[in-house]
């Protein structure tokens, strides 16, 4: 069963994680996180974009990362920025920007995170030069 505990950041700029099951079905309630930051901070507006960028890095996790969970975070770190991150424990797999081809089925999400964030990236997760695992990330401005 899915950890249901939300934990919003008990200091410094307002964020929240969770650690969900890495399921393709687990995926709309990384959406929902996304969501309820979105209005918790009045930024509606850009829920759904939000949602889309943490969909897209969720569905990477959950087709190339390994073990049972993945950690989702949201956060606001300035007033005009969102950051949305997945971590899970696959630090060999490394996102990479690729062009699908027309035929292809899967291939497409970090193309749509290229266009949509203002910045992504990755960041090895652990210490010296055995790392446990990756957090792939997406930062964008808002403007209100």
């Amino acid at each position: 069963m899915p950890d249901m505990t939300t934990t919003p950041r008990a200091s410094g700029h307002p964020g929240y994680s969770e650690t969900m099951t890495r399921t393709p079905e687990t995926a709309e309630q990384a959406r929902r996180l996304a969501r309820v930051a979105m209005c918790a901070w009045d930024m509606e507006e850009v829920g759904e974009s939000a949602a889309l960028l943490l969909t897209e890095l969720f569905a990477n996790a959950v087709r190339h990362a390994r073990g049972d969970s993945v950690r989702v975070i949201v956060n606001r770190p300035t007033d005009d920025r969102v950051y949305v991150a997945v971590i899970d424990r696959e630090p060999r797999r490394l996102p990479e920007l690729r062009e699908a081809g027309p035929d292809d089925i899967n291939g497409r999400g970090l193309t749509l995170v290229e266009e949509m964030a203002d910045r992504w990236g990755y960041d090895l997760m652990g210490s010296g030069r055995t790392p446990w695992g990756k957090r792939v990330w997406a930062e964008m401005k808002v403007t209100r």
